[in-house]
């Protein structure tokens, strides 16, 4: 049976720019960071997540579309978000084993943490 809640809860990093947020977005102190009606930017995107906010509540029909539209919007973004983290941690592993060349044993855990992120 489908969710017909006007709000859907989502994690950050499925989140994406151009959804408005459903309730207030509040700290770990409970302060307000974003208010409900928010539209999430790409800049508020990094922000929160630097701030280490897990999750968000969004409007379902936050484009005007109907719930199937709204879950296939949330699953397009949480597949655009997903991609682009898989690409930043990807990034992250070549800057941590920058000065590693030359070196079989680094070399060989560098492939085996490339495969093992891009199975995800």
């Amino acid at each position: 049976m489908m969710d017909q809640s006007p709000h859907l809860r989502i994690a950050i990093d499925q989140a994406a720019a151009g959804m408005i947020l459903a309730d207030d977005l509040l700290d770990a102190h409970g302060a307000v960071l974003l208010p409900h009606g928010a539209t999430l930017t790409d800049a508020t995107l990094a922000s929160l997540r630097r701030r280490g906010v897990g999750h968000c509540t969004v409007e379902h029909a936050a484009c005007g579309e109907d719930a199937d539209g709204a879950q296939a919007l949330s699953s397009q973004a949480g597949q655009a978000a997903r991609a682009a983290l898989r690409e930043r941690q990807l990034a992250r592993l070549q800057h941590l084993f920058r000065h590693s060349a030359g070196y079989e044993a680094n070399a060989t855990l560098l492939q085996l943490l490339t495969d093992y992120r891009n199975r995800e």
